[in-house]
Formats: structure tokens, C-alpha cells, sequence
């Protein structure tokens, strides 16, 4: 008889709700350069509740395990492995280079056990544990790779970032602390304002009840075109949408525009005029690489860095976790932590 295990399954696209666990998903054994990694925790994020709706032009094949994220100790070696042991504690990067993201185009962390090809994976420093390793590749190795391996902020800088209380925005808020910016962490409730105080930003805005753009003027002084006095150096905009203009406006001349994603809207009204009245530059920053994910756990294990984890759930509460980040309750990572045996 095969044997199976739990699982976080999507078996049709819809709402949070058609997500299902189940005790009978069979489990996976690797083949070869492949091992199977029994998880020690996996993480959501954003783009997960994309993968439930169903995104144009991406066909999913179901049913699929969800969840791009996860660390793990390996159980088991698929033939010709020899680079890894049984017992070894990885790091997986979702992308599978051959196949797609993990989470997406096969089956990914949210279960007992995961099979992952081993170009995926990165050995753990002994002091990172599960829940903080698996809060990092699509989060804060996006974040590492805007700020840091694109080299984009310098101590002194004025950088804003919108949505700075999610899992790339509480990446940003430290990462630019720690270059030496003033960091203006942009969120919708007075708790996440607070815990982003916390996180070290030196300035808070409520979206909801302040425009951040004008707040940025009235803080920095209007933009000139003539000369680099007035604005911010940096905003960080991956939310798009009715934001996209607003974030325009109140950069410097010469200042930069960082973008990963566009959690609420990838098409917005745009407006040339600024960009090249002000000199501006639009940098883009596509997921991350192994160096990205590398660096982010020496700064754990140094003591550097701290992933903010807002809570760690069992795997049969992992939809409601998944809801929290639809609904923008989260501060930080939502980390699952399945029972394995």
C-alpha cells in the first residue's frame, strides 16, 4: 500500500476556501538529483492567494500542494545524489528551473514532506531555525535584492515603502535600516504603525487616512526639476494600482522607483511627465538567486537579522493564515509548521 500523508491541496480555482487538508495525499519519493525533504516549516505569501484565484496565461496543473516557501531536513536521496546526506538541514529555493515555481507548477511546502530537486538547495548555518529560514526566499530575498544586490540605497537616503507591513515591507524597513536610510514605512491600521515604529522606521503613515505622496512633500519640500532639492530618494511600490502616479510625484529629481510586484493592480494609469521632467528611474527586480538567500541567513546566524513572523500555525489552520494575507491582517509572515513524524 503507497504510503501518504497530510497536505494543504488545491484541487480547483476559487476563494481560500476550495483550499482543503487532507490525510490521504500520497507521498512522494525522489528520483534522480532529487531528495525528499521532510518540512520543517513553510511560509506563505501574497502570491499564494494568486495561485488559489487562478492567474491569466498560468495553468496550474491540479490538484497541486500550494506554498512556495519551506526549510526542511532531508529524509531521503534520490539517485545519483551525492553532494547531500540524510539529515542535512536545507533552505529550498522555489524555483525549479526545469518545472516552475514550486507551490504552483508541483506540489510545495505546505505538507509533510516535500521532493525537491537538489539545484534547489542551500545548506541552513546551524543557529537558523526552520520557521525564520522559511520566511525569507520570495519575501525578504525579493527585498535583498531591490535594496542590497542592486545596490539602489545608501545611508542618508529618504526611502519610502508602501505596504511596508507585509512580508516584503518589514524585509525593506530593516535591510534599509540597516544601509543607514530614514525609512517612512507606509500601513492601514494604527497596530501595524506601531509595530513598524518597533521595527525601527523612523516615520509612519496611515494610507488610509493620509495621501503618503503629499505627506512626503509637505515632510521633504516639492520636487524641482532644476535642482535636487524637495522629496524622497527612494519609493518602494509593489502594491501598483492607484499608487503607481501618487509615488511619481513625490521622488527627487534623479530618484528611484523600485517595483517587485503589483498586489493591486499590474496595469495603472501612468505619467511619463514625471519621469523624465524629474530624471526619475524605475528599477524592477525579479524574485531572487541563491546569493540573495544565502546572505539573508549569514545575517540571521550573525544576529543581524530577525524575520518578523506574525504567527506560526499547525497546517489545518493554514487557510485561515492564507486569509489573514488576502485581507492584509498580517505584520510580518504567516509560518506553517506541519506534523511530521
Amino acid at each position: 500500500m503507497a504510503e501518504t500523508m497530510k497536505a494543504l491541496v488545491l484541487e480547483a480555482h476559487g476563494d481560500i476556501d476550495t483550499l482543503k487538508v487532507v490525510n490521504d495525499y500520497p507521498k512522494p519519493s525522489p528520483g534522480p538529483g532529487e531528495v525528499l525533504i521532510r518540512v520543517g516549516a513553510t511560509s506563505f505569501n501574497y502570491h499564494d492567494v494568486f495561485t488559489v484565484k487562478g492567474m491569466p496565461g498560468i495553468k496550474v496543473p491540479m490538484p497541486v500542494v500550494i506554498g512556495l516557501d519551506m526549510a526542511g531536513q532531508i529524509v531521503e536521496l534520490g539517485e545519483g545524489v551525492a553532494e547531500w546526506r540524510v539529515g542535512d538541514r536545507v533552505l529550498v529555493n522555489p524555483l525549479n528551473k526545469a518545472k516552475g515555481l514550486m507551490g504552483e507548477m508541483l506540489d510545495g511546502g505546505m505538507a509533510e514532506y516535500c521532493r525537491v530537486s537538489t539545484g534547489q538547495l542551500i545548506a541552513m548555518p546551524p543557529d537558523v531555525s526552520y520557521a525564520d529560514a522559511a520566511s525569507l526566499p520570495v519575501a525578504y530575498g525579493t527585498a535583498h535584492r531591490m535594496l542590497i544586490t542592486h545596490n539602489t540605497v545608501k545611508a542618508g537616503d529618504k526611502v519610502l515603502i508602501l505596504g511596508a507591513s507585509g512580508g516584503v515591507g518589514t524585509g525593506c524597513v530593516m535591510l534599509a535600516k540597516q544601509l543607514g536610510a530614514e525609512v517612512i514605512a507606509c500601513a492601514g491600521s494604527a497596530e501595524k504603525m506601531a509595530a513598524l515604529t518597533a521595527l525601527g522606521a523612523d516615520h509612519v503613515v496611515n494610507y488610509r487616512e493620509t495621501d503618503f505622496s503629499k505627506w512626503a512633500i509637505q515632510q521633504y519640500g516639492k520636487p524641482q526639476r532644476r535642482t535636487y532639492e524637495g522629496g524622497v530618494d527612494v519609493v518602494i511600490n509593489f502594491t501598483g494600482g492607484d499608487t503607481w502616479v501618487p509615488s511619481l510625484k513625490c521622488l527627487k529629481r534623479g530618484g528611484t522607483l523600485l517595483v517587485c510586484g503589483a498586489t493591486a493592480g499590474h496595469d495603472p494609469k501612468e505619467d511619463l511627465r514625471y519621469i523624465w521632467s524629474f530624471e526619475l528611474k524605475v528599477i524592477g527586480s525579479n524574485s531572487f538567486y541563491d546569493d540573495d538567500l544565502s546572505a539573508l541567513m549569514d545575517m540571521i546566524q550573525a544576529g543581524t537579522l530577525k524575520p518578523t513572523i506574525d504567527k506560526v500555525l499547525p497546517l489545518e489552520e493554514a487557510a485561515e493564515g492564507l486569509r489573514m494575507i488576502r485581507d492584509r491582517e498580517v505584520m510580518g509572515k504567516i509560518v506553517v509548521t506541519p506534523d511530521t513524524v
